[in-house]
């Protein structure tokens, strides 16, 4: 059975009845160099193929977690979308972007991670804004991912893991003085005046907010 769900911000296919086999062998032969992004559980895959909006919106966050890490002086290790997997519970994603903090010195010398051995992403990015057919919270509290920040257009909520399940919150973990709300303005400001002169004005921001 094969759902397809179309926005103007992203395409979302969901195939049911997929082995964990049969998941391994798609990530291997769509490689690496693809814009597509897969997710599995319990037999189900979704793979969403984002557009403009949902690029966009996840660059630009992207750059202000940055920005964050630069102003704070902390070291930060950026993975993007990588594959997020676990043979022993059979789950794996692939989040817009993820990023190491706490745990970047375990992983600072490696570009291939893997999750068997290796711990996850301390917090990590996911653009919504078509409400996914496939819940990605069981995926991620599999994995032990801290954190996740979803933005579906017109909120940005962090998930906050407790106990195997994630508690909505509207401050970060990570940077526990962050309300994620404060970063909205900086995106519609971004499109009104630019990337460069926001991002200025962002640094400015968290320099008065850490100061």
């Amino acid at each position: 059975m094969k759902i397809i769900q179309q926005s103007v911000t992203e395409n979302r296919v969901v195939l049911n009845n997929i082995t964990w086999e049969t998941f391994n062998q798609l990530l291997k032969e769509l490689g690496d160099k693809r814009v597509i992004h897969l997710a599995y559980d319990q037999g189900i895959v979704e793979i969403m193929t984002p557009f403009g909006q949902h690029e966009y919106s996840n660059r630009f966050l992207d750059n202000l977690i940055l920005v964050i890490a630069l102003e704070l002086d902390l070291n930060i290790k950026t993975m993007g979308s990588l594959t997020l997997k676990k043979e022993i519970v059979k789950k794996g994603v692939e989040p817009d972007s993820c990023y190491y903090l706490n745990n970047e010195p375990l992983v600072r010398h490696k570009q291939d991670i893997r999750l068997d051995i290796d711990p996850p992403p301390d917090l990590v990015l996911e653009i919504d804004m078509s409400n996914s057919s496939l819940n990605k919270l069981p995926i991620y509290a599999a994995l032990g991912v801290p954190e996740i920040w979803r933005y579906d257009g017109h909120q940005l909520i962090a998930f906050i893991l407790n106990n195997q399940n994630y508690v909505e919150s509207d401050y970060s973990l990570t940077f526990p003085w962050l309300k994620l709300a404060d970063l909205l303005p900086f995106i519609q400001q971004s499109l009104q005046e630019g990337e460069t002169a926001t991002l200025k004005k962002f640094r400015q921001w968290i320099q008065q907010q850490t100061g």
